[in-house]
């Protein structure tokens, strides 16, 4: 592994080279926030495939094109005259500080748990930060992920289940409402009653400390593994998947699930 020393130079590397592609590149040198924005994204969500396939070359190229986009908007404000990377770095170990005061404080937290506890209240203590709990939720994640974060800060504030296993009650009660929607043939409050059934699904996956969008993301990818290989055994069959009965693919989903698991 690199030095404190080795770091501070190749960051600073990194400073100067977009520095000069900022001046002499074309493509470079007309980019705005705005242009950027959505490639951001997309870089976030390559680095985020990376971690699921444990694929650390990937997902330490997929850090640098983060990190460089994150270097590209200061480079941005910092010709605008707003701010630069210094004061980026600098906001950062400021917050990090006034949110740590078991650490850099007073305050005394032995668990993560407790720290979560904490953490709301603190973020509303900040000067300029949210004047609500659910403030902080940005509007563009995700629904799977905005579910869960907005159930984790009400959590924190307080409003959760006594026993975890209570959740199970309101997910049958969703589940009752949404078959006595689906009976009535009304679209819109079968959605309505979906959307609720999945917040709870999210919520009892909260208290049971699993990530839904993993566990989603999981089943995503096993449900390709399984598909892939019954189109595989088809074309070796001199078949399509449209030429087969259900019955004969359940054949090959079957042994697919030997190979990839349940």
């Amino acid at each position: 592994m690199h030095t404190r020393e080795d770091k501070m130079q190749a960051f600073g590397r990194l400073l100067d080279i977009l520095d000069e592609l900022r001046e002499k590149c074309p493509w470079d040198k007309k980019q705005t926030n705005e242009s950027l924005r959505t490639n951001t994204i997309e870089e976030v969500y390559e680095l985020c495939e990376a971690i699921i396939k444990k694929e650390s070359s990937s997902v330490m190229k997929e850090l640098g094109d983060v990190l460089l986009h994150i270097i590209f908007y200061a480079k941005i404000a910092e010709e605008k005259k707003q701010f630069d990377i210094a004061d980026v770095c600098n906001a950062l170990c400021d917050k990090l500080i006034f949110r740590h005061p078991h650490v850099f404080g007073t305050t005394e937290a032995e668990t993560a748990g407790q720290v979560e506890l904490n953490w709301e209240q603190i973020k509303l203590k900040e000067k300029g930060g949210n004047k609500t709990v659910l403030e902080g939720v940005p509007a563009s994640l995700p629904s799977i992920a905005k579910a869960h974060r907005i159930q984790d800060k009400a959590r924190n504030s307080g409003f959760d289940w006594n026993q975890k296993e209570d959740v199970w009650e309101k997910v049958q009660e969703e589940m009752n409402e949404l078959k006595t929607e689906i009976a009535s043939l009304d679209k819109d409050k079968m959605e309505g009653e979906f959307g609720d059934l999945f917040f709870s699904l999210i919520n009892a996956a909260r208290l049971y400390k699993i990530n839904p969008d993993n566990a989603l993301e999981r089943t995503n990818q096993k449900f390709i593994f399984r598909f892939n290989y019954m189109e595989q055994k088809a074309k070796e069959q001199g078949k399509s998947l449209q030429d087969m009965t259900l019955n004969e693919m359940e054949v090959l989903w079957q042994e697919a699930k030997t190979i990839n698991g349940k």
